[in-house]
């Protein structure tokens, strides 16, 4: 009877841990479903814009006149994007259609800065929690604050002495191919959001014309938000222990690793916007700390520029060499932004500091998150195009 009696006090035990390992297994199926949704509703805003666009995305890059104004059309396109890898694609492409080099090296720096907008929208989902959101939009503009000090530091030094133009040019001509590639065998991430993708613009097909590309950037900044307000409490519960331990040595072990994780991640998914967005709710969550999460993003720069050296094998003819070039000067100037800046102690920290005060500010006023938004990415970016337009 002792041992039936214990028996039978043992085996409610054992089926109580095999339904917590089930139910661990069934959170992270979701988190993988929420992974998947994020990716989805970020890729959902680049269509609707496709849409809102049609064959008139090219046109953004029209007004570039001179060499900020460049500047200014790569960082509001790709903003609107939702994508530095396709807005570097497509100046790829207008380089081999004769952009000149001094137009199109500003215009990828500025895709650099547009680019950042993803993860400072998926930072919003935190917006109801005070001490989450406020590390998570740190989290977020660490990457803004950073890319914008790599376009004051290293703009003026291009365009003065053109370092940039004149390395891609040796480089290029050593390792030019007449061989072609095609980006489409690469990116398995869009294959894999197809089905996803076709859904969402199926729920908005039945508006008419540029509204239903409209409602499709509607439908995935609410998707972002309603993710990432539940990934958060997921991961915070799911990351203890073993988990937790193999992400911070993947990512959280030093600056150094921190970069290279950041760099192969994004170039599996061939989208810094994607790997940001990702780790933003982690940040929010507590998971890794701001000066973890700066390492990341900067290894998220570097990994964005293979789509565009890809894009650029894929040109052949005359115009290949120039593609290429101008692919190369991406890769430089991020891997010569992060040696500048992270690399010297007296400019490593001043993205941080930054991306702290902005978090602090907002956290105090929401409004100053909307400003900061709408002041970077667009109102002042479009000042100076109408002003470029206007009275010069």
């Amino acid at each position: 009877m002792a041992g039936n009696s214990q028996a039978g006090v043992y085996q409610p035990g054992l089926t109580l841990k095999q339904a917590s390992g089930r139910s661990r297994w069934d959170a992270w199926l979701l988190v993988v479903v929420l992974v998947y949704l994020l990716l989805a509703a970020v890729g959902a805003i680049g269509d609707g814009f496709k849409m809102v666009a049609g064959d008139n995305a090219r046109e953004l890059f029209a007004f570039a006149s001179n060499p900020v104004i460049a500047l200014v059309v790569g960082l509001v396109a790709t903003a609107l994007m939702q994508s530095s890898s396709t807005a570097t694609s497509v100046i790829v492409g207008l380089v081999a259609g004769g952009l000149p080099m001094s137009i199109a090296i500003p215009m990828a720096m500025g895709a650099n800065i547009g680019t950042s907008l993803t993860s400072t929208l998926v930072s919003l989902g935190h917006v109801r929690q005070v001490t989450e959101f406020r590390k998570a939009f740190a989290a977020a503009t660490v990457h803004d604050c950073f890319n914008l000090m790599a376009v004051a530091l290293l703009l003026p030094l291009e365009l003065l002495f053109h370092p940039l133009e004149r390395f891609s040019v040796f480089v290029s001509e050593l390792i030019y191919s007449s061989g072609s590639l095609s980006l489409a065998e690469f990116n398995l991430i869009s294959a894999l959001l197809s089905p996803a993708s076709d859904l969402l613009k199926l729920l908005t097909s039945w508006l008419p014309g540029s509204l239903a590309g409209i409602a499709l950037i509607v439908v995935g900044i609410a998707l972002i938000l309603f993710v990432v307000s539940n990934i958060g409490k997921l991961l915070r519960s799911l990351l203890v222990g073993r988990a937790k331990r193999i992400m911070h040595a993947a990512i959280g072990k030093g600056p150094i690793t921190g970069i290279a994780s950041g760099t192969v991640m994004t170039v599996l998914v061939q989208s810094s916007s994607t790997t940001t967005a990702l780790i933003v709710p982690l940040a929010g969550a507590g998971v890794f700390s701001l000066r973890q999460i700066y390492a990341f993003t900067l290894g998220a720069n570097v990994g964005t520029t293979v789509t565009a050296l890809l894009a650029a094998t894929a040109i052949s003819g005359p115009s290949a060499i120039l593609a290429l070039q101008i692919a190369l000067v991406h890769l430089f100037f991020n891997i010569l932004a992060i040696l500048v800046i992270f690399g010297l102690p007296f400019l490593r920290s001043l993205p941080v500091y930054m991306a702290e005060f902005l978090a602090l500010m907002a956290q105090r006023n929401k409004l100053y998150v909307a400003g900061y938004i709408l002041g970077v990415f667009f109102v002042l970016p479009l000042g100076f195009i109408a002003f470029d337009q206007i009275v010069l």
